[in-house]
């Protein structure tokens, strides 16, 4: 109960910064990171653009606060973050720079998967029979093939095969 009177009369338990619930009590820097497409470091680096003390804890933030981080977030071209911080570099259909976040970054995603497996490149390949795509051997892992798992298959001994070679085969010398 004491925490309660402690807290101003001001403070939100839950705040809503690009569509995203996060909670009151976490600072700015670690509660924008509940963001998906959003890490600790493209978190204090929109925490110094907009001017925001990153160790304010979001519940008690102003909503001009609110807005400019939302601002940030959407848009960090506008408010001077590098575009080497964006996580999404030259787009393959409109050729920009640009930094994807929540719904959109899964979609974006899910159709460059498609895209690759559509035009069947290597990459593509190895999605669709769902092996390793970035060069991994595959001898001992990626066992399962589609939920089961594949062991061992060892070679069958055939026993004619050793017969031909001590009858009619060369002896040896001693």
């Amino acid at each position: 109960m004491a925490e309660a009177e402690k807290l101003p009369e001001n403070y939100l338990h839950i705040v809503r910064i690009a569509n995203v619930d996060i909670p009151g009590t976490r600072s700015v820097h670690w509660g924008l990171t509940h963001i998906k497409g959003i890490g600790i470091n493209f978190a204090d680096v929109i925490c110094a653009a907009t001017g925001v003390d990153r160790n304010l804890k979001i519940g008690i933030l102003k909503p001009a606060q609110i807005e400019a981080l939302t601002a940030a977030i959407t848009n960090p071209g506008k408010v001077g973050i590098p575009t080497w911080l964006f996580n999404r570099r030259k787009d393959v259909e409109t050729g920009e720079n640009i930094h994807l976040v929540t719904g959109t970054l899964n979609f974006v995603h899910d159709n460059d998967l498609k895209l690759l497996k559509k035009i069947k490149c290597y990459r593509g390949i190895r999605h669709i029979k769902g092996l390793p795509v970035r060069g991994q051997r595959t001898r001992s892992n990626f066992r399962r093939a589609k939920g089961k798992v594949v062991g061992v298959v060892k070679k069958k001994a055939t026993p004619g095969a050793s017969a031909p070679a001590a009858a009619g085969g060369k002896k040896d010398k001693k």
